[in-house]
């Protein structure tokens, strides 16, 4: 390019700060499960304690497709990171797995909360809404708080 209109680019990874994306991590996480647990109460109040604690369990379900999600994404970066020289990575197949594996055992939690307990699977679905809730929530926080200020 002419004139410097793009910043110059090495093969050699940039310096990041990744603290500010870790936070949000954290964040994201705690806040699904305060979102669920804050929608829980009243929802069982006027519903019934089915309809809350359905939304406890997706909110719950929730935060854990978030924690395996992340436990996954961090195993395939450091995957790629560790065969960065070479010209095509190689990923663990257990992680292909677990990708798919976290899907179905969700799947199968809703399935035997809903058949054993008679929780309603509407509720399980609002609650796993949470994880949704929570990253919107970090996403403004992340816009009305940006890094450069």
């Amino acid at each position: 390019m002419c004139c410097g209109v793009f910043p110059q680019t090495t093969m050699e990874s940039p310096s990041i700060d990744i603290s500010r994306y870790l936070a949000s991590e954290r964040r994201i996480s705690w806040l699904t499960l305060l979102l669920g647990a804050l929608a829980a109460l009243p929802v069982g109040y006027f519903h019934g304690w089915r309809w809350g604690s359905g939304i406890l369990i997706g909110a719950a379900l929730a935060w854990l497709n978030f924690r395996w999600l992340k436990e996954g994404l961090d195993a395939l970066t450091e995957a790629a990171t560790a065969q960065a020289e070479r010209p095509k990575a190689k990923v663990p197949v257990g992680t292909y797995f677990r990708a798919v594996f976290r899907y179905v055992l969700i799947a199968l939690a809703v399935y035997v909360i809903f058949k054993y307990l008679h929780v309603p699977v509407l509720s399980m679905i609002f609650g796993l809404c949470s994880l949704g809730a929570a990253t919107m929530a970090v996403s403004v926080h992340e816009i009305l708080q940006p890094a450069d200020r």
